[in-house]
């Protein structure tokens, strides 16, 4: 009996998605956005700075349950959005040549909703934490994420001429925030 291999949906990998070791050192399909961004998340496993209760009170548990909240809300967007890309799925800003550009499910919603669940994990983390230094890893995620965001636009605008106007309809990241949504610059 000869048994057909199941279809499962193609994701491509490393290969597909460009990444070389050339490309870590000259940086040719913006690697350096994503080591940043990479570093920026693994940086959410340290300790909170100043430790909780160091100031003489205690964190709130109402915020701390709501920072745990966020947290989760962003790791179930992530697993759509991630879902939702299929095989134009890549971590870096130039997207693969040749991929669909994705303007539905949570891609309707906003441009980078990858993005946009990171941004939630990092402050459901800075809350569920009380830190200083996760809200500062916060801030520099959404530095990290806009540059990274608009570099990978000015590829898909090359792509997709159709890009354009997706992208004047849907917000970036979060909506009307004007370095995470640039449309109300």
């Amino acid at each position: 009996m000869i048994r057909s291999p199941k279809t499962q949906p193609e994701f491509p990998g490393p290969r597909r998605w460009g990444l070389s070791w050339g490309g870590w050192i000259d940086n040719r399909h913006g690697e350096w956005w994503l080591l940043a961004q990479l570093v920026l998340i693994a940086a959410h496993l340290l300790h909170p700075w100043p430790a909780p209760g160091a100031w003489g009170y205690a964190w709130p548990l109402p915020v701390a349950l709501g920072g745990a909240l966020l947290f989760l809300l962003g790791l179930m967007l992530a697993a759509q959005a991630f879902w939702g890309l299929g095989a134009s799925l890549t971590p870096l800003p130039d997207p693969i040549p040749g991929a669909a550009l994705v303007t539905v499910g949570p891609y309707g919603r906003c441009r980078h909703p990858l993005y946009q669940a990171l941004l939630l994990c990092s402050l459901g983390v800075s809350l569920a934490l009380g830190s200083l230094l996760h809200l500062a890893l916060l801030l520099a995620l959404v530095a990290v994420l806009g540059g990274k965001a608009r570099r990978e636009e000015r590829s898909l605008e090359i792509l997709h001429p159709d890009y354009v106007t997706y992208r004047a309809s849907t917000p970036a990241i979060i909506p009307r925030l004007p370095w995470l949504d640039w449309r109300v610059l």
